[in-house]
């Protein structure tokens, strides 16, 4: 009951405007001579009432503004001025049907209407008695309904208990009015000018601060003792409430008065100190201008720094403020404002470098060495941003400590994988609680130096827009050499120079990527290794490490080219070397147990030694068809994880020429099948195919592995060789594969990953493959050593496939 409230000072004031305490007795002179015995027709035109429950007794002033309200009072205004009044059960519809009402509601009579500027208007009604909702009679233009009178049992004024419960409810009215600001005192000079029992508990049930749902309720109520009841819970509930507001109220007053008295003592301590000559922060401002006299800033950046320290100084050392305060000055004075380190760039130095710590990646080097050499020749040139793009474990994230390592640069890595909250890139601002700079600046307070090489791990897997901004926008500025000397942190709040810093973006993939930031980057694609590369790249880097870190000796294991080749045939498939690296820690770590446990053992590893120490072997090799088969051709595929063996499958048989397909194909891919399916077709004479077959025979393609998705332009060479040795009955040559886009022209046109799809071949001991002639420059691209014995044939239309692949 927080208020009896204004609603009612209203309501008199309507009545009687004069301004002394008088203004009361006009209620309750109406309350007292109510006609009990006014009769009740049987029907009454019904009002419903938006979050508000008219009691029996009560005045209230209720706003009408929808049009069937509108008409209903003006109506009942002109005649008997009697209606019903029902509180509807969702008070947020604004046009009710019967079913939305509560069954019981009020008689009322009106009192006043008064007609508003803005159309609506105000009726002054007053509750008469309850009544139950029978039926709905009319509901144009508004409801009229048949009602049943509910007569409420009251006891006698002698009833003890009733007097008690009117005496006890009274008593906790008048500590609520007491206690509540928001109640005028003159509720409590109206409500002990009240003496009808039903008419007090109508009074307080009407005013008291409860959800409409429970005032519903009390009106609900039967036996006015029970209503009393309950009554009596609420106003307990509602003084308890505000004796705990008054006691918050009084703790927070004595909590300032306690601040108030904190900050004149600590200003008085603060003089003693001084006059003393100990001061306890001035330990701390004299640390900070010592490190700020040996900084390398900027005329702005000391200026905002000594006003900032002029703060810090002013404020007590015993407020929040003030560490928030020296907190941002350690951050300002640890930010490495014009610290470079000497760059080193002899390209013959970073050559070896680079050389010894990583194997093959010969695109991505000679882009290193280039750059290095124009940084040689021109000092100020603004630094690129680079992004290496690969399959997981070919060394992009390692690539970037050669690069620092070879140019002589600190190095620091922040790993992009989730991220989703701008603020995590351009920091805080420092108002806000437990505020700090970006992890871009993190990173250079770390590394100490305004020019490291800086690596952006994952940047494909950055978060998009959120209700947190959109990191990949943040990153727009950060990426782009225009922009990026001017770099704002929130936190810092003065631009930072970041254009002398070395970015090296990785990524998995460029299709997450935000395509204006894929636009400001050099875009650098590491492919996969192949056979002798990863072989090469175990016995240099990989054994070597492992050895170390285990603790073996290289006269306790040996790893022949053989067994080497096998772990990665048989046990790996991927483009990088990780799960290489892991498997040869196991054989190395099982090399250890038996030497600790000493147990007899052979230096070199045998092939029986890897099905004990990792298993039967997890991936079976893919070899070529044992044999010329009539459809069924071998086709290159690239994965993520490298590239793969994939048989097309045709089939013929009699029909109504109907073309199938089954394999877990993509769209791209059924393209290319229809593609090649229909030029068949329309060129089947100069191809010497006899139509017939294909209209009296179904043709079916299907792609093995149907569990494993499959998509991609790459198939569609393949599978035109598939169908035109299926229509004409020809073998397919088992030791060729071959890999090309078709178009309808008949061209064929190149693909990518050619390397790892050569790696799949080689593997498979296909001695020869097929190719787009515009996919000539990517094998002349890899070393010769690693495509020797492999037979190339490169070809411009569809139909010089028919000389190659069909016997």
């Amino acid at each position: 009951m927080s208020k009896f409230d204004e609603i009612n000072k209203d309501v008199l004031i309507s009545e009687n405007t004069s301004n002394d305490n008088n203004d009361i007795f006009p209620v309750i002179d109406i309350v007292g001579n109510l006609k009990e015995d006014t009769k009740i027709p049987d029907s009454l035109p019904i009002l419903p009432l938006r979050n508000t429950v008219l009691f029996p007794d009560v005045i209230i002033p209720i706003a009408v503004g929808r049009e069937k309200s509108l008409k209903l009072i003006e109506d009942i205004n002109k005649t008997s001025k009697m209606l019903g009044v029902v509180t509807q059960m969702n008070g947020d519809e604004a046009s009710p049907t019967f079913k939305d009402l509560y069954e019981i509601g009020t008689v009322a009579v009106i009192l006043k209407v008064l007609n508003m500027p803005d159309g609506s208007i105000t009726a002054i009604i007053q509750g008469k008695s309850k009544f139950h909702l029978e039926e709905l009679i009319q509901s144009e233009p508004y409801f009229v309904a048949r009602i049943t009178p509910i007569v409420q049992k009251t006891s006698l004024k002698k009833n003890t208990e009733l007097n008690a419960q009117i005496s006890t409810l009274k008593s906790l009215a008048e500590q609520v009015i007491e206690k509540s600001p928001n109640i005028p005192n003159e509720t409590n000079f109206a409500l002990q000018n009240i003496d009808q029992p039903k008419f007090i508990i109508n009074y307080i049930s009407n005013y008291l601060d409860i959800s409409v749902e429970d005032k519903q309720k009390l009106l609900e109520m039967k036996d006015i003792t029970d209503q009393a009841n309950a009554l009596m819970e609420y106003l307990t509930n509602e003084l308890k409430v505000l004796e705990v507001k008054k006691q918050i109220e009084k703790k927070v007053k004595v909590d300032i008065d306690k601040q108030q008295r904190d900050y004149i003592l600590n200003q008085q301590l603060k003089t003693i100190q001084e006059e003393l000559g100990d001061n306890s922060n001035a330990q701390d401002i004299d640390d900070l201008k010592k490190k700020a006299s040996k900084k390398k800033w900027a005329d702005n950046v000391k200026d905002a720094f000594e006003k900032e320290l002029g703060k810090l100084q002013r404020l007590n050392p015993m407020s929040m403020e003030y560490s928030i305060q020296k907190t941002y000055l350690d951050t300002l004075v640890d930010i490495p404002w014009n610290e470079y380190t000497e760059d080193d760039f002899d390209p013959h130095k970073a050559q070896k470098i680079i050389d010894a710590d990583h194997y093959g990646l010969e695109t991505v080097k000679k882009r290193i060495i280039e750059f290095i050499s124009v940084l040689k020749l021109k000092k100020n040139m603004r630094s690129p941003i680079i992004c290496l793009v690969g399959p997981p474990g070919v060394g992009k994230t390692s690539l970037g400590k050669s690069i620092a390592k070879a140019i002589g640069r600190k190095y620091v890595r922040m790993s992009l994988g989730g991220l989703h909250d701008e603020s995590e890139i351009r920091g805080h601002r420092k108002t806000y609680i437990g505020a700090m700079p970006g992890r871009v600046i993190q990173s250079l307070i770390k590394a100490k130096s305004a020019n490291p090489v800086f690596i952006l791990d994952e940047i494909d897997k950055v978060g998009g827009m959120s209700v947190n901004g959109d990191p990949s926008a943040a990153l727009l500025e950060l990426l782009d050499p225009e922009q990026n000397n001017t770099f704002y942190d929130n936190y810092v709040e003065i631009e930072f120079d970041l254009s002398k810093v070395l970015f090296v973006a990785t990524a998995n993939s460029l299709q997450s990527v935000h395509p204006a930031l894929r636009d400001r980057m050099e875009i650098i694609d590491i492919s996969g290794y192949l056979i002798d590369e990863k072989r090469e790249i175990a016995k240099r880097h990989l054994i070597p490490k492992q050895r170390q870190e285990h603790g073996v000796k290289a006269s306790q294991v040996e790893l022949t080219d053989d067994i080497i080749n096998q772990i990665i045939n048989e046990y790996t498939r991927e483009s990088g070397v990780r799960v290489l690296e892991k498997n040869i820690a196991t054989i190395i770590r099982n090399r250890a147990k038996q030497i600790v446990m000493e147990e007899p053992f052979s230096k070199r590893i045998t092939k029986k030694d890897l099905v004990n120490m990792l298993g039967q072997p997890k991936f079976m090799r893919e070899d070529a068809l044992p044999e010329p088969t009539v459809g069924v051709v071998t086709g290159l595929a690239w994965t993520a994880v490298g590239g793969e063996m994939l048989f097309t499958e045709t089939s013929l048989s009699p029909g109504d020429g109907k073309f199938t397909m089954t394999g877990n194909l993509g769209d791209v891919m059924k393209e290319s099948a229809t593609l090649a399916f229909e030029y068949i077709k329309s060129h089947a004479k100069s191809l010497g195919i006899d139509e017939k077959i294909i209209k009296k025979h179904n043709i079916h393609i299907h792609v093995p592995e149907g569990a494993t998705p499959k998509d991609g332009p790459s198939a569609g060479i393949t599978i035109f060789t598939a169908l035109v040795s299926i229509i004409t009955n020809k073998k397919v040559k088992n030791n060729i594969a071959m890999t090309g886009e078709i178009t309808l022209r008949g061209k064929v046109l190149p693909v990518g990953g050619i390397k790892e799809k050569i790696l799949a071949a080689k593997r498979s001991h296909i001695d020869t493959i097929v190719l787009s002639k515009f996919n000539k420059g990517d094998i002349d691209e890899i070393k010769p050593e690693y495509i020797e014995g492999l037979n190339f044939i490169y070809i411009d239309e569809m139909r010089d496939i028919m000389n190659i692949a069909l016997e």
